[in-house]
């Protein structure tokens, strides 16, 4: 579950800390004051797009840092050490995101620095989240396939068959590649056999690009390099006020007082050292300088082999290491258009072995569905009549397509809202407080089934009012004892469902904008579900109206 949420520097929020408990928290508040911001805010933390645009004005970055209680049997737990993350202390999961108004950002899960891909693989497990517009997702026939393997737990099934679907459309499209005309293979063969030769004979090794620059600055340098080394070596040992001559004198000094200064013998013998020093880096400046070529024949060489090599990587690859992997490429090209036509008989058994698996592991993934597409279809109409729909029937119809990405169906989810209409495809009848209840009765269906700990609705209840907007809370509700849910309403009918009410509030303050949230209980929640039912502070009636419908609802 969610424990914390803490938001800082977003939009107008600039420092709010939310605390969270189990079942259902009704988040309510007057229309702008930043209700989504946080639901925006929590989608941010589990790796969705970064807008930098959202960071508060005059702010250098945006973070958001959430506190989750992970189970022990949780996959999350395989995951952080699949991403290299420390596991979770005593069951707690911290995950921090950074947003920076000059762009780029940092995420943290744990303490341990991950990337964006990783923090949502992490996110995926821990939140599902349902937006305003997600809704029409339920329209898409790859989406109607997805709840129906979530409600089968054919996920399995479904990654085997896609595995199989996979490598044929790699097969098929290197099938394609060696399929040509005898032309278009003379061609190839020749370009492929020009680029290899060009490659071999420039005569490549890993590593020689570093060598390859030193020995080129050496050489196009090498009069500086002997001028200036010279110098230094004269003022080291070969001068006749040298460094060496200097500090010798300076020993024997210190040695003659060997026996009258106690620390005499031990500055003499530092003295040693450092003259060994200077020798040997007189040494080594005299291996630099033998090693300054200054021969123009060889630095003409040295440029010609820079020269080829710079040629190369414009072509084949931007260092040496993907030249060398082009080359391997290439020939292994090149060796297949020489064995066309035994690779294309080779590439056909291969193809017409993996078309048998694939109707293998397309019909046992057809059938699975077929067999639990009516237990979903009588779930969800359970779950609609619970929402207003007493006499509604929903419907899933498969039929058999050509092999796909998902499998050999195609899905219809059909619904007859009313009786004596006939069913129909559930994109061509059902307004957007339709679609709303039924992808809430979808996800009620799927609330058992989901190991996804916490659940977040941004207005699930649009376009629904009076007592739907009861039945919607009720359901809400229900899905709660097996999650953690979060639902934002503009209804009192949800909000007096939640076990938990957060207001938020929008304050001018130093004439800057801030957003604040805050749990009500008692008499507080009691007047915001008055606020939320149109009536004034000093309206009694309504007052009394909220506290009605708390106390309908167990508050």
């Amino acid at each position: 579950m969610l424990e914390s949420l803490r938001v800082k520097n977003l939009a107008i929020v600039e420092d709010v800390t939310v605390e969270l408990g189990d079942g259902l928290s009704a988040i309510t508040g007057e229309t702008g004051a930043g209700k989504s911001i946080l639901v925006g805010a929590l989608g941010l933390v589990l790796g969705e797009r970064a807008d930098r645009s959202l960071v508060r004005a005059d702010e250098k970055q945006c973070t958001v840092e959430a506190v989750f209680r992970v189970d022990g049997d949780s996959p999350v737990n395989e995951l952080l050490g699949e991403i290299g993350v420390e596991p979770c202390s005593d069951g707690r999961l911290i995950v921090r995101r950074v947003v920076a108004s000059s762009g780029g950002g940092k995420c943290v899960v744990n303490d341990g620095t991950v990337t964006v891909q990783a923090l949502k693989r992490v996110g995926d497990l821990l939140v599902d989240m349902h937006g305003p517009h997600d809704h029409q997702s339920l329209l898409s026939r790859e989406f109607q396939l997805d709840i129906l393997d979530s409600f089968g737990r054919l996920w399995k099934v479904r990654a085997a068959y896609a595995a199989v679907y996979d490598e044929i459309t790699r097969l098929e499209q290197k099938r394609r590649e060696l399929d040509c005309s005898d032309r278009d293979v003379v061609q190839q063969i020749d370009m492929l056999s020009y680029q290899i030769r060009e490659i071999e004979e420039a005569e490549l090794a890993e590593g020689m690009e570093e060598e390859l620059e030193r020995d080129h600055s050496m050489a196009a340098n090498a009069q500086q390099i002997l001028e200036l080394t010279s110098g230094a070596a004269n003022a080291l040992t070969e001068g006749e006020t040298s460094a060496l001559e200097l500090l010798t004198s300076a020993r024997n000094s210190v040695a003659s007082l060997e026996g009258v200064v106690q620390d005499a013998a031990m500055w003499r013998e530092e003295m040693e050292s450092i003259c060994v020093q200077i020798q040997e880096l007189s040494r080594s400046l005299a291996e630099c300088a033998g090693g300054a070529d200054s021969d123009p024949a060889r630095l003409r060489a040295l440029e010609d082999r820079v020269g080829l090599l710079h040629s190369l990587k414009r072509k084949y690859g931007s260092s040496v290491a993907e030249i060398l992997q082009f080359l391997a490429d290439a020939k292994t090209r090149l060796e297949e258009l020489g064995s066309r036509e035994a690779k294309l008989a080779e590439l056909d058994g291969l193809l017409v072995r993996l078309r048998e698996r694939l109707a293998f592991a397309g019909g046992k993934l057809a059938a699975g569905r077929r067999k639990v597409a009516r237990g979903l279809a009588e779930a969800i109409t359970n779950e609609l009549r619970e929402l207003g729909f007493e006499h509604g029937v929903f419907d899933v119809t498969l039929e058999q397509v050509e092999p796909g990405p998902s499998g050999l169906d195609e899905i219809e989810f059909g619904f007859a809202p009313n009786p004596g209409e006939p069913m129909r495809p559930l994109r061509a009848i059902a307004s957007s407080g339709e679609i709303s209840r039924v992808m809430l009765a979808t996800k009620a269906v799927l609330a058992a089934h989901d190991r996804i700990p916490v659940l977040v609705f941004d207005e699930i209840d649009a376009n629904i009012g009076g007592e739907m907007g009861n039945a919607v809370g009720a359901k809400l509700e229900a899905v709660a004892r097996h999650h953690q849910v979060l639902c934002i309403t503009h209804l009192p009918q949800v909000a007096v469902h939640g076990a938990a009410h957060l207001v938020v509030i929008k304050e001018v303050s130093g004439g800057r904008t801030h957003t604040g949230i805050a749990p009500v209980s008692g008499d507080a929640r009691a007047e915001e579900i008055a606020r939320m039912l149109g009536g004034s502070e000093s309206s009694t009636v309504v007052l009394q109206h909220a506290r009605e419908m708390l106390g309908r609802s167990g508050e």
